[in-house]
C-alpha cells in the first residue's frame, strides 16, 4: 500500500511537464512588449558582461569595492540567463511546457542568486562603512582574504537556500492541469497548484525570508546610517560629494532590489495576484540587472575611465590591423 502511494506520488510529480502560461500573447501590443523585454535582456547581458570583464582586466579596479561589484554583475548576468531564454524560446516556438528537471533547475538558480545578492548587498554596504568610517583600517578589515571569504559566504548561503527551496517544493505532489501562472518556475507559483496543504511550508518560508531579506537589510541600514553621519561631519566638500556619489549608487540598487523582493516573498499565498507577481518579477529579474551597470558606470568615474581606456585600446588595435 505504502509503495503504491509513493509510486503514484512520483508519477504525479516527476513524470509530467509543467505548463508555463507566460506573460505575453500574440497581439500587436504584446509582440512589442516581448521585443522590448528582449532588448532589455540584451542590454543587461552586455552591460553586466562588460562590468565583469572591465574589473577583471583593469588592474586599477582590483580593489574590494570593485571586486564586489563584479560579483554583483556576475549574479545579475546569471539571473537574467536563468529566466529570459526559456521564456523567449517558449514564446517563439509556441510551446509552453517545461520539464520537471528544467523547473527545478530554474528554481535552484533563481532562488540561489536572489539569496546571494541579498547577502552580497549587505557585504557591499559593510565595505562602504569601513571605507568611509575607518579608512586607515580599511586595508586590514577588507583585505583580499576577508573580502573573498565574505563573498564566498554569500554564494554558499544563497546556494544553500536554493537547495532547500527545491527539495521542499518538490516534496509536494502536483496534479491536475499543472499550469503555472508565470513565465518561469517560481516556487510560490508552484505551491498554489500543489495537491497538498502547503501552509506549514509557507510559514517556514516566511521565516526564511526574514533571515534572507530582513537581516541583510538591517545590516545595510545600520552601515549607511553610520556612513551618512560620517559624511555629514566631513570638512571636505569634495570628499563628501565622492562618498555620497558612491553610496547613493548602492542605495538605489538596494531600494529597487529589496522593495520588489519584499513584495513578492513576504506575502501569504492567499493574497497573491498572478498578474502582480509577473509584473514585479519582470522588474527585478530583468529590468534591475539592466539598470545596475548603468547606475554604477554612469555614476562612477573609475568604471567610466576603465571603459574608455578599453575602448581606446580596441580602436588602436583596429587601426593597426
Amino acid at each position: 500500500m505504502k509503495s503504491t502511494f509513493i509510486m503514484t506520488w512520483a508519477n504525479q510529480t516527476f513524470n509530467s511537464d509543467f505548463i508555463l502560461l507566460g506573460i505575453f500573447d500574440y497581439s500587436t501590443t504584446h509582440i512589442f512588449l516581448f521585443s522590448l523585454i528582449l532588448g532589455i535582456f540584451t542590454m543587461a547581458f552586455i552591460g553586466n558582461t562588460a562590468i565583469v570583464l572591465l574589473i577583471y582586466l583593469d588592474t586599477q579596479l582590483h580593489t574590494p569595492m570593485y571586486f564586489l561589484l563584479s560579483q554583483l554583475s556576475l549574479m545579475d548576468l546569471m539571473l537574467v540567463c536563468t529566466t529570459v531564454p526559456k521564456m523567449a524560446f517558449n514564446y517563439l516556438s509556441g510551446s509552453k511546457s517545461i520539464s520537471v528537471a528544467g523547473c527545478a533547475t530554474q528554481i535552484f538558480f533563481y532562488t540561489s542568486l536572489l539569496g546571494c545578492e541579498c547577502f552580497l548587498l549587505a557585504v557591499m554596504a559593510y565595505d562602504r562603512y569601513i571605507a568611509v568610517c575607518h579608512p586607515l583600517r580599511y586595508p586590514k578589515l577588507m583585505s583580499p582574504q576577508i573580502c573573498g571569504l565574505m563573498t564566498a559566504s554569500s554564494w554558499i548561503l544563497g546556494s544553500t537556500d536554493g537547495v532547500i527551496d527545491v527539495v521542499a517544493t518538490f516534496s509536494f505532489s502536483y496534479c491536475g492541469s499543472r499550469e503555472i501562472a508565470h513565465f518561469f518556475c517560481d516556487f510560490p507559483s508552484l505551491l498554489i497548484i500543489s495537491c497538498n496543504d502547503t501552509s506549514t511550508f509557507e510559514k517556514v518560508l516566511f521565516y526564511c525570508c526574514v533571515i534572507m531579506i530582513v537581516f541583510p537589510v538591517a545590516i545595510i541600514i545600520a552601515s549607511y546610517t553610520r556612513v551618512i553621519l560620517a559624511v555629514i561631519r566631513m570638512g571636505s566638500g569634495e570628499g563628501r560629494h565622492k562618498a555620497f556619489a558612491t553610496c547613493s549608487s548602492h542605495l538605489m540598487v538596494v531600494g529597487m532590489y529589496y522593495g520588489a523582493a519584499l513584495f513578492i516573498y513576504m506575502r501569504p499565498t492567499s493574497d497573491r495576484s498572478p498578474t502582480q507577481d509577473k509584473m514585479v518579477s519582470v522588474f527585478y529579474t530583468i529590468l534591475t540587472p539592466m539598470l545596475n551597470p548603468l547606475i554604477y558606470s554612469l555614476r562612477n568615474k573609475e568604471v567610466a575611465r576603465a571603459f574608455m581606456k578599453m575602448l581606446g585600446k580596441v580602436k588602436s588595435e583596429e587601426q593597426v590591423t
